[in-house]
């Protein structure tokens, strides 16, 4: 039996949150190097799926399965594994199903899986070979999620003024012209890892995370910032449906190359993704959507590996920006 490890799937993480503001310059340009692709056998599946139910759902891409759909996939650049619902598997009859153990933040529940075949996302049409199946309720009532499965040598694009998210084939250099910081990134068992990143003076690696709600950091990062203000405990829901509890601190200043962002929520849990990626010893963070959407967009470029931002409406690169008001803006 197989053991698939889904760390923080849907972490709705209920606690304090503060005001944020950024200060915003222009880094030196970056040269692409082209990622190298694990093979099926060396990748180990780690999903990580987390949403905010109401103020994400819109953020989905259409796919089609077998001919049928459209249906809703929300995109994951913590997953490494695509996702269906039972519903959505039922549906489309894929009967040929295999046991296996689902490992979520909060338990280990054995669920089935199934292969996915036409799986077409763009013009893209691939075999999912192995795609656990969960219930909707779990996973914000969506129809699945992409995981990095299917996003190898595309990009991800979050437009948060237009309120979509868009999976394209990777421009290449000459997209990434209109955008105001571009951050070069490592990539780790298809997962990208920020290293020029700081968190009140310490270094810190930083996964992106478009599947996250908030931010977590690990025991490493929570021990390093142990004297930081304590916000009380954040509450995740994994995607077997069972709640954990974690600390929350509130961090002063997260530097990510040029992008400087003030008054960070972080909660604290020992996520088998940072197991996974080697990213136990040392602190690392797992960014999610609280903190990339005070950017108009964030593009996550895999086949250059890089990560691109988009100031906020016309702020000029090395202008301060107040976010108090805009941090939620999705609910526009």
């Amino acid at each position: 039996m197989h053991i698939l490890a889904m760390p923080a799937a849907l972490a709705l993480i209920a606690g304090p949150t503060a005001p944020a503001d950024m200060d915003i310059s222009q880094p030196a340009p970056a040269t692409a190097t082209p990622p190298r692709i694990e093979s099926e056998s060396e990748v180990t599946i780690i999903e990580t799926i987390a949403m905010e139910i109401e103020r994400y759902r819109r953020m989905t891409v259409p796919v089609t399965i077998k001919g049928e759909g459209p249906f809703r996939f929300m995109v994951d650049t913590g997953a490494q594994a695509t996702v269906l619902s039972r519903d959505l598997a039922d549906q489309l009859q894929l009967t040929d199903r295999e046991g296996a153990t689902l490992v979520g933040m909060a338990s280990r529940r054995v669920v089935e899986t199934t292969m996915v075949p036409e799986f077409e996302l763009g013009e893209r049409r691939l075999t999912i070979r192995t795609a656990p199946l969960v219930e909707a309720a779990h996973i914000g009532d969506a129809d699945g999620i992409l995981g990095l499965d299917t996003l190898q040598n595309q990009r991800v694009l979050l437009d948060f003024v237009g309120n979509e998210m868009q999976v394209t084939d990777s421009l290449g250099d000459g997209g990434r012209r209109s955008y105001d910081i571009v951050v070069r990134a490592q990539e780790r068992l298809g997962q990208l890892i920020i290293h020029r990143a700081s968190i009140d003076g310490v270094s810190v690696d930083v996964v992106v995370d478009t599947g996250a709600q908030g931010s977590i950091g690990n025991f490493e990062l929570q021990r390093r910032l142990r004297n930081r203000r304590q916000l009380g405990d954040a509450h995740m829901t994994d995607v077997n449906g069972v709640q954990i509890s974690g600390e929350t601190r509130l961090a002063r200043r997260l530097e990510i190359d040029a992008a400087q962002i003030n008054n960070v929520v972080v909660s604290f849990a020992d996520s088998p993704t940072f197991h996974a990626l080697g990213l136990v010893d040392r602190p690392a963070l797992i960014l999610g959507m609280s903190e990339l959407r005070l950017f108009r967009r964030v593009a996550i470029d895999f086949r250059s590996r890089r990560v691109l931002f988009d100031l906020p409406g016309d702020a000029p690169p090395g202008a301060p920006w107040h976010f108090n008001s805009r941090a939620s803006r999705l609910n526009d």
